[in-house]
């Protein structure tokens, strides 16, 4: 491939790398969050997706929608689910360290959604510190995040903490 030719086809999304720089910083913004070690997971209508984009309320599910944290606002939304999936580098490699998930509704006809910021911005933060919080999801939520760490990544899946494998245990 020449220089000035660009690749075809989409740009297909990973899970960010965690980077090797210290943890440990001193001085201008020692108190920021690092995000580089986090993905959303959106599960839609039977499908479990990285979407880069819920990382500023951008997913594809929230595109062009008013949000409101009035539950009553959307009476006719669907079930979307975000994940924040935190990566991490242990001895035994790269492994996915922490889950949390989020709920919102949505619906397309009338362009309304229904979210808790709080809630989202505390589960990011919670998956960050390295906690598993999947109870609020069904089991098929479930099956689909699994497939979808596995089919990413299944040695990651294979290093990562049982507490993780525990929570998306399914049995039918």
């Amino acid at each position: 491939m020449e220089n000035n030719e660009k690749p075809v086809g989409k740009k297909q999304i990973a899970l960010n790398i965690v980077s090797g720089k210290s943890k440990h910083k001193m001085g201008f913004g020692a108190g920021s969050i690092e995000l580089n070690n986090v993905s959303p997971v959106i599960i839609d209508r039977g499908e479990a997706i990285l979407d880069i984009g819920a990382m500023h309320g951008k997913s594809k599910a929230e595109r062009r929608m008013r949000f409101s944290a009035n539950r009553e606002d959307v009476p006719n939304g669907r079930q979307v689910w975000i994940v924040w999936i935190a990566v991490e580098r242990t001895e035994e490699g790269q492994c996915y360290a922490g889950a949390t998930a989020c709920e919102m509704w949505i619906d397309e006809e009338e362009r309304r959604g229904w979210k808790i910021l709080a809630d989202h911005v505390n589960k990011l933060d919670a998956a960050l510190k390295r906690k598993v919080i999947l109870d609020e999801l069904g089991l098929e939520e479930k099956r689909l995040l699994k497939e979808l760490l596995i089919s990413h990544n299944e040695e990651w899946w294979n290093n990562s903490p049982d507490e993780l494998k525990n929570a998306l245990n399914v049995t039918e």
